[in-house]
């Protein structure tokens, strides 16, 4: 006979989300999945009318069941999700993904496989309007984040990090579970943890997680800010577990304006070498071009609409890196918040 499937605990903070919690949650309780299961939801103080739906869901379905996260930071609601839980698998799921119906059933298959203390997989980000079509394109391309595996994929295998994570209870609380004073890049910060105490962090393909992104530039400017400027936070604590790939960004967004800057006193001044430095911003400027070609099948206003994607996240991210490693905001956790 064999042996019966662990439990598990899908556990999830959720602030604000009033636009994205139903289809997340049902896709939860819609797992094809014959093991025990749970959905511990950490709720923030929300003020769109999230909670109703949670409440509406929870009075449905005796599986959904939530706890409160007054101040709503992720690691707060993650850390609390996980301490009501009960199960010995616990997977992070965010309020902005769709978890295909298989997902807990490979997820859970790759974990007694491998002996992995965390397993992941792709972040396949999926938009609705031309604006979001741009945005998800950008988080699936190598000219967008950078290429690295849970967004991009690749071979299976250990890696640095995956996309959210399907943990072996036990390991979580082992390493201390995640690090509340981390808002943003806590993921990549536990699974450094689990690595450097002797755990594997497995990456395969085989997940796809559906990604739904923010909805408007303004909101996709505030969310690269605050995560650029958490990596460099993280790059400063952690400079032994730095990638090159980090400090791009930042190098570009110092090129382009050094560029602009010197370019523009150059022409005041008739400088020829200083108005030569226009070249960098140039460079830069048809890279962002010959990126956003990728995006044409979806429409010319996602095409458009990448020009000034791209841009955005690359320059905010980028930005914010700066501020976090250079220590130049004061209160990066005030400013940061979830």
């Amino acid at each position: 006979m064999a042996d019966p499937l662990p439990g598990v605990s899908y556990v999830m903070p959720v602030l604000n989300e009033v636009e994205h919690i139903e289809d997340a949650v049902l896709s939860l309780t819609a797992q094809h999945y014959e093991g025990p299961t749970e959905v511990v939801l950490a709720l923030g103080p929300s003020a769109d009318g999230t909670n109703d739906v949670v409440g509406r869901l929870s009075a449905q379905d005796p599986r959904i069941r939530s706890i409160p996260n007054p101040l709503g930071s992720t690691p707060g609601g993650l850390n609390a999700a996980i301490r009501a839980s009960i199960h010995p698998v616990v997977i992070r799921v965010d309020a902005h993904s769709v978890l295909p119906a298989d997902y807990t059933r490979i997820a859970v298959d790759t974990l007694l496989r491998t002996g992995a203390d965390n397993v992941g997989g792709i972040m396949k980000a999926v938009g609705v309007t031309p604006f979001e079509k741009a945005v998800a394109t950008a988080y699936g391309s190598r000219t967008g984040l950078g290429g690295t595996p849970h967004h991009v994929g690749g071979a299976e295998g250990p890696a640095e990090t995956v996309y959210l994570g399907v943990f072996r209870r036990d390991r979580l609380f082992a390493v201390g579970l995640f690090d509340e004073e981390i808002k943003r890049g806590q993921d990549w910060e536990l699974n450094r943890r689990l690595r450097t105490t002797g755990g594997t962090v497995w990456f395969t393909p085989e997940l796809q997680v559906e990604y739904r992104p923010r909805s408007s530039l303004r909101r996709l400017a505030r969310q690269f800010v605050a995560t650029g400027m958490w990596r460099g936070e993280l790059a400063r604590r952690f400079t032994a577990s730095n990638s090159i790939r980090y400090f791009i960004p930042p190098l570009a967004v110092l090129g382009v304006i050094g560029g602009l800057v010197a370019g523009a006193v150059g022409l005041a001044t008739g400088n020829g070498l200083l108005t030569a430095a226009l070249i960098i911003p140039g460079v830069y400027a048809a890279f962002v071009v010959f990126a956003a070609i990728e995006t044409a099948r979806n429409g010319l206003r996602a095409f458009l609409w990448y020009l000034v994607v791209l841009p955005t996240i690359h320059i905010g991210w980028g930005t914010g890196f700066l501020l976090g490693f250079l220590k130049l905001t004061r209160n990066i956790t005030a400013r940061t918040g979830r």
